[in-house]
């Protein structure tokens, strides 16, 4: 039973969708319009570096284009996992957030669910200035 008294959260997995793949984006937009979610998570890799925030703008956008609302519904905020491995990388997650307008509401240093924690931006300054 998925009615709100039974589960008051729901998870969608998204995994695989490539951002130039356009049926996997209509589906993604059809998915976020039929469930009108609470919260639209985009969730990319650290190591990818810049390439992260080609993704996530081309998921806003196609979420935009793909939308049959007037008032789309867009990236709420960004997971980004294997962060405790980026290093060098620690820039694409300031332009993600720069480019969106949108804040990294969690990180992902591990393979649990546990291991998903809130990002300390006193942490990201730090791993700039090394």
């Amino acid at each position: 039973d998925w009615s709100s008294d039974v589960c008051s959260s729901r998870s969608v997995d998204t995994a695989g969708r490539m951002q130039d793949n356009e049926p996997l984006m209509r589906a993604l937009a059809k998915l976020v319009n039929v469930n009108a979610p609470d919260l639209v998570l985009f969730v990319g890799e650290a190591l990818v570096g810049n390439d992260a925030v080609d993704q996530v703008l081309k998921f806003n956008q196609a979420l935009r284009d793909l939308s049959d609302r007037p008032q789309p519904r867009l990236v709420d905020g960004i997971l980004l996992t294997k962060f405790d491995t980026i290093d060098d990388k620690v820039g694409a997650a300031i332009s993600m957030v720069y480019s969106t307008g949108q804040p990294i509401v969690f990180v992902g240093v591990g393979q649990t669910y546990t291991d998903l924690k809130q990002l300390n931006p006193r942490v990201v300054v730090d791993m700039l200035m090394m």
